[in-house]
């Protein structure tokens, strides 16, 4: 049996191939080490599941991982490696393609994040055939050619399909409490920005940023020279500009940012974004409350059956009456500028676009009434009311608007 150190120097002396000048040689060779590499990555996750089951790392006090790392190993592929060490053992298929070099380590670690992403979400604890036919779909996207995140953004769109209906529940990717922004100022005066934020948020911004920052010609006719970040960071710079004189202007509420939405004609996949991928039905709901939602509806083979006009919800003349009337948010009193025009009968299902069916509410509280149990009617004053959850009052009387918050519901009804 060749010893690993055997093959190690067959490979440091492994001459180059014959040259006749078309490189064939050369790419078939190029094909052979990449099974190759294929292969001792898969063999590195297997040592890797061994050497964790021994238990080494833990009665030392550390992790495998770690040891990885102190190993040499980089992180990422230290995390990586425990990842695939970890999730092989319940993907027999994964891993039998993995062992016979037909997937990289990256192809294979985007089949195992995916799987464990759908568990997560799935509404009840997947069955091993579930997880089978689960394990065969990520499977046949990455022999299609798919990347590794064409492969994560297909998971996405099965843990969406198998995700728990719950109203009330919010996905992680729905979640606006989870949302952040960080920003640095490093050592050389310049500011470094990091952000996590919902997927709504996430395709406005991409889709922004994208129209902004195409590349264009040099002014002696050469291709843009700039690489595509640095033509992203001219697109904010562009974007903040842009923003910055819109916000000067007279505006009755935020305007909203058109959103193309994708829906499957048959319900059994779920809508889709163009850069954040595969969405919940709330978040599909919610976009269709104030915005201008641009939807196409699919049929079978992805052609489109119909296509709706952009509708802009709530035209300037009416958020101006809404914006005199309600004067801020209804429910927290943000000011009218920062706030959206919430449909109390959903635009979905029908509810028209009129004064009686409109209020402001801010970003916070518009996720509030479509996730938190929070409703508002129109009271027979012609003013908002809001209708607190249960956990927060049982009876759930209703509460008047905040502009009108001194108000009692004895007064409304005289």
């Amino acid at each position: 049996m060749t010893s690993i150190t055997a093959l190690r120097d067959t490979l440091i002396g492994l001459p180059p191939p014959p040259d006749d000048g078309s490189g064939r040689a050369v790419f078939e060779r190029l094909d052979e080490l990449r099974v190759l590499r294929n292969v001792v990555d898969h063999q590195i996750a297997v040592h890797i599941a061994l050497f964790d089951a021994s238990g080494a790392a833990a009665r030392a006090g550390s992790t495998t991982r770690s040891w990885l790392i102190e190993m040499g190993m980089p992180p990422a592929a230290a995390g990586r490696g425990v990842r695939i060490a970890a999730g092989l053992a319940s993907l027999p298929k994964l891993a039998d393609c993995a062992a016979d070099g037909y997937l990289s380590a990256e192809c294979v670690d985007a089949v195992v994040r995916g799987i464990a992403f759908i568990e997560r979400q799935a509404a009840q604890p997947l069955s091993d055939d579930d997880r089978s036919v689960f394990e065969t779909e990520l499977l046949t996207q990455a022999f299609s050619g798919a990347t590794p995140a064409e492969i994560n953004d297909h998971a996405r769109s099965i843990a969406v399909r198998v995700a728990a209906t719950d109203p009330d529940a919010v996905p992680a990717a729905d979640d606006a409490s989870l949302n952040t922004v960080h920003t640095r100022v490093t050592e050389d005066g310049r500011v470094a920005i990091t952000a996590d934020v919902t997927a709504v948020i996430g395709e406005k911004f991409l889709s922004m940023i994208d129209e902004r920052s195409c590349p264009r010609p040099e002014p002696d006719g050469a291709e843009d020279r700039r690489g595509v970040a640095q033509r992203r960071a001219d697109g904010l710079e562009l974007l903040l500009d842009q923003a910055a004189i819109g916000a000067a202007m007279t505006t009755a509420g935020a305007p909203r940012t058109q959103v193309l939405v994708t829906i499957p004609a048959d319900g059994a996949d779920p809508a889709r974004l163009p850069w954040v991928g595969a969405v919940s039905g709330s978040t599909a709901r919610r976009l269709s409350c104030d915005g201008g939602v641009a939807e196409i509806v699919l049929d079978g083979e992805g052609v489109p059956l119909r296509m709706g006009t952009t509708k802009r919800l709530f035209p300037h003349h009416l958020r101006q009456a809404i914006v005199v009337r309600d004067v801020c948010c209804v429910k927290c009193g943000a000011p009218a500028a920062r706030t959206q025009v919430h449909h109390l009968v959903h635009w979905a299902d029908g509810g028209a676009t009129d004064l009686d069916n409109g209020c402001l509410l801010c970003q916070r509280c518009h996720t509030q009434v479509h996730h938190h149990g929070w409703r508002v009617v129109m009271g027979p004053d012609r003013h908002p009311w809001l209708i607190p959850p249960v956990d927060i009052d049982q009876r759930r009387l209703p509460r008047p608007a905040y502009n009108r918050r001194t108000m009692r519901l004895d007064d409304a009804l005289v």
